[in-house]
């Protein structure tokens, strides 16, 4: 699975002497939650994180990329979702499991087995999970828009209220999912349609109340006679 915007953004792996010919450059720039630092090689943005820790920013990056960083005085335009990344550092699992979370439409959610699905593994929910906490750049690739099986929204690396705040953002009805999630809702249908949707999906978001069907798991849903939305794909 690739999504194919991310895909353009994505530049092919380049040989294993990478490391000894280049080095990357850092600066603070904006983002949608504040000021974060961004480091950048010669093909995109290759990590971000909070501005609180400059030094741990730097033997991190050395870490995980096997590269030096150096200060960038030059101006940085700010972050958002279609910012150009470079994730050569990443394998190809994560690659492809940072692709399909870039898939997912703003102020939409997806679960932690959606991703897995989407890149042809639906048994690594737990993997998947690992990727994610590890996300080399959150807030372009939208990490916070992956939740638990139950839709609660769970962890964030920047905290469970920047990812409330990022998602209401987007324009997400919170306390709608919420509402769902505490009513143990993983699905939603359509009585005139017979099509099912995850709870955020902006066609379950058109379903009146009158017409609304409600399920507590994929299984209940095909049972009902059920089958899954076409833009959601919930695994049906």
């Amino acid at each position: 699975m690739s999504d194919p915007l991310l895909a353009r953004l994505t530049p092919p792996d380049v040989g294993t002497d990478l490391a000894a010919r280049v080095v990357d450059t850092f600066a603070t720039t904006t983002g949608p939650l504040g000021d974060v630092l961004v480091a950048r090689s010669s093909e995109g943005v290759t990590y971000v994180r909070p501005v609180d820790d400059v030094d741990g920013f730097r033997a991190e990056y050395s870490r995980r990329l096997g590269r030096p960083l150096v200060p960038d005085d030059r101006p940085v335009p700010a972050i958002d979702a279609r910012t150009r990344v470079d994730l050569r550092g990443c394998s190809s699992f994560e690659r492809d499991v940072l692709d399909a979370t870039a898939s997912i439409p703003a102020g939409q959610t997806r679960p932690y087995g959606w991703v897995a699905r989407e890149v042809g593994r639906p048994a690594a929910v737990r993997a998947v999970g690992t990727v994610l906490a590890r996300n080399p750049v959150p807030l372009i690739v939208p990490c916070h828009r992956v939740t638990r099986s139950d839709g609660s929204l769970g962890r964030y690396m920047l905290g469970e209220a920047a990812k409330a705040r990022l998602l209401a953002a987007e324009g997400a009805d919170l306390d709608r999912l919420a509402a769902f999630t505490t009513a143990g809702v993983v699905l939603i249908g359509s009585d005139t349609t017979g099509i099912a949707c995850l709870p955020s999906c902006h066609h379950a978001r058109r379903i009146t109340d009158a017409h609304r069907i409600t399920f507590r798991s994929a299984a209940a849903a095909r049972d009902a006679g059920y089958r899954g939305c076409r833009v959601c794909r919930p695994g049906m």
